[in-house]
């Protein structure tokens, strides 16, 4: 007899299946990732097809299966759905996040709790405007890459702890090195751009939230670098991310504000604004931003 069982999840992906399902992939909070098969929710009817929605923050009850688990139930905890599709720049960090947590949670059924709570945090804080999407961003994939056993190091060398800070920077040692450690084709970032690093992976906000587009660049170049370097694949949400004095990368009509993103079309906006009606209680402790 299948086993039933509950979780707080948060939306990864959904794919279309058949003429009315869906394939979601969850993030859950002790279940690590999970694939279940939702049935009907492509319906007009679908009482909650706009739960299982990219982004959302769900209470999930499934039914286990041999490969895919079936959903049966779904309030929502978080319905940052629609505050994020809204805005271009939040919508594209939100989406890297999503493949980011999916790159480091591959292994599925395998708990995960500090990967899920740090993604709660970074949509909340996303949803809620509290920063800029692209230090928030930079903020979640320093952090999620640190809960992963890759935590870099911004002052003091990776390679022998000498005291810094240093000026050069290796992917392979792990960050700033000295210059007996340094190896050849090292970067030399500005220093300033390894504070607001530092202020990143520490939660120091006043110190990101005054920094200088130009260090935020340079951040999050090295970022992209560094994560991309220990996953050993490319993230390819990262390219569609728009960074202070950025445009997208991509064709806007005239006609069309640039904040709006191309790709939302995938999200079911009018269906999350319905769900909104019926939210459950706040996820009690997500990571803090």
């Amino acid at each position: 007899m299948p086993a039933v069982y509950r979780d707080d999840a948060i939306v990864l992906r959904a794919q279309k299946l058949g003429e009315a399902d869906r394939i979601v992939t969850l993030l859950t909070r002790e279940h690590g990732r999970v694939r279940a098969v939702a049935k009907g929710v492509r319906k007009t009817m679908s009482r909650f097809g706009a739960r299982l929605e990219p982004f959302m923050m769900i209470d999930v009850q499934l039914y286990e299966g041999r490969s895919l688990d079936t959903v049966n139930q779904v309030e929502t905890i978080g319905a940052y759905g629609l505050t994020i599709a809204a805005d271009y720049a939040r919508y594209t960090a939100a989406t890297a996040m999503l493949e980011t947590a999916e790159r480091l949670t591959e292994t599925e059924r395998e708990p995960a709790l500090q990967q899920f709570l740090l993604l709660a945090g970074g949509l909340r804080t996303l949803a809620g405007k509290a920063h800029e999407p692209g230090l928030v961003l930079d903020a979640y994939l320093i952090r999620s890459l640190s809960v992963a056993g890759w935590a870099p190091s911004f002052t003091d060398c990776a390679r022998c702890g000498q005291a810094g800070p240093h000026r050069a920077f290796s992917l392979a040692m792990g960050g700033s090195v000295c210059p007996s450690c340094r190896p050849p084709g090292a970067a030399a970032p500005h220093p300033e751009t390894l504070r607001l690093l530092s202020a990143l992976l520490t939660g120091d906000w006043p110190t990101a939230d005054v920094s200088e587009a130009r260090r935020r660049r340079e951040a999050s170049g090295l970022v992209a670098a560094y994560l991309q370097w220990h996953v050993e694949r490319r993230v390819r949400s990262l390219r569609w991310v728009e960074r202070d004095g950025d445009r997208p990368s991509i064709n806007v009509p005239v006609n069309v504000p640039v904040k709006v993103p191309v790709r939302v079309a995938k999200i079911d906006v009018a269906a999350i604004e319905r769900a909104q009606a019926a939210v459950a209680p706040t996820l009690d402790d997500p990571e803090p931003f």
